[in-house]
């Protein structure tokens, strides 16, 4: 398979990226600098630049493959919310959604891919409290439910060409070098770390390698279309999840991150940190998907390998 991806040099691409050159896929990377990518000896990775939310030269090259997966975003966490900060949280999501379906949609029939595996969050759902939410649940209110609402959208755009699209909600992200524990570990590792907030909020998290395991399944199973939630089937607490890290690393966990703190650093983007999101991965459920790390002890150790 012919693999186009978008936000390759990223936590998640990178990663993707390993996966499906080792199991002997050819894959496209779109990046915004060659230098972030680094192309190794093989010689089924091609490596294209270009900005995934403005048209250029990329498109060219998404003709030709079997299916495309964006996972391009600014980060969430990366800074305090200005205006324009959202700008580009917008554009880096919804504008490069769009972009891809107009790609796809200028492409004759015979050299379009037939499957978009699309990045969104669980953000989608808003704030729920202690609410199961499942693919079928509403979405929530707020920036960035409207955010993933419009992203969603916008990928689904490419419907009209006739291309499978499989909409991945991404939760709380559990992985070496990027994701929550990066956040996390250097308050820990200085045993000074605790629970984010009240700790009362749902963490709804989901281990690297099974992230991974089901964009794959997303990507070949043809039953797939839609909302897909990538998260563990055993969301926790804020502060059960600060306990098990603890516990894991040989650390106190009794240092909580105030909420003023995190608003005096984020501003509006706290209520990420803050949110609380009980999500669990039904259709993953239903199509037989087999957690590697169902359980957040064993995703911890896995992953920090202590």
């Amino acid at each position: 398979m012919r693999v186009f991806i978008t936000g390759a040099s990223g936590f998640l691409g990178k990663r993707l990226v390993r996966e499906l050159l080792r199991r002997g896929d050819q894959v496209v990377a779109l990046t915004r600098s060659r230098k972030n990518l680094r192309t190794g000896d093989s010689e089924r990775l091609v490596v294209v630049e270009g900005d995934p939310s403005r048209a250029g030269p990329w498109e060219e090259q998404v003709g030709g493959c079997d299916a495309v997966i964006t996972l391009a975003g600014e980060p969430l966490l990366g800074q305090r919310w200005t205006p324009e900060f959202k700008r580009r949280l917008t554009d880096s999501r919804v504008e490069a959604g769009r972009r891809m379906a107009a790609a796809l949609l200028a492409l004759p029939v015979e050299r379009r891919p037939r499957t978009l595996v699309a990045a969104s969050a669980i953000g989608y759902y808003g704030s729920r409290g202690d609410e199961f939410l499942e693919e079928g649940s509403l979405p929530g209110s707020g920036f960035t439910a409207q955010l993933c609402s419009d992203w969603e959208a916008a990928a689904r755009g490419a419907e009209a060409a006739g291309v499978r699209v499989a909409l991945l909600r991404i939760g709380v992200v559990v992985g070496e070098g990027g994701g929550i524990l990066e956040k996390m570990l250097p308050a820990f590792q200085a045993f000074v770390g605790g629970p984010v907030g009240s700790g009362d909020q749902f963490v709804a998290w989901i281990q690297l390698d099974d992230l991974i395991g089901l964009v794959l399944l997303a990507l070949d199973n043809q039953a797939v279309s839609g909302p897909l939630n990538l998260t563990a089937p055993q969301p926790v607490r804020m502060r059960e999840f600060a306990k098990i890290l603890g516990t894991v690393l040989h650390r106190p966990a009794v240092v909580p991150v105030p909420e003023l703190a995190l608003k005096l650093l984020l501003g509006e983007g706290a209520q990420v940190a803050l949110s609380s999101q009980r999500v669990l991965p039904r259709r993953a459920l239903d199509l037989g998907y087999k957690f590697r790390y169902p359980d957040l002890q064993s995703a911890l150790v896995g992953t920090l390998k202590p």
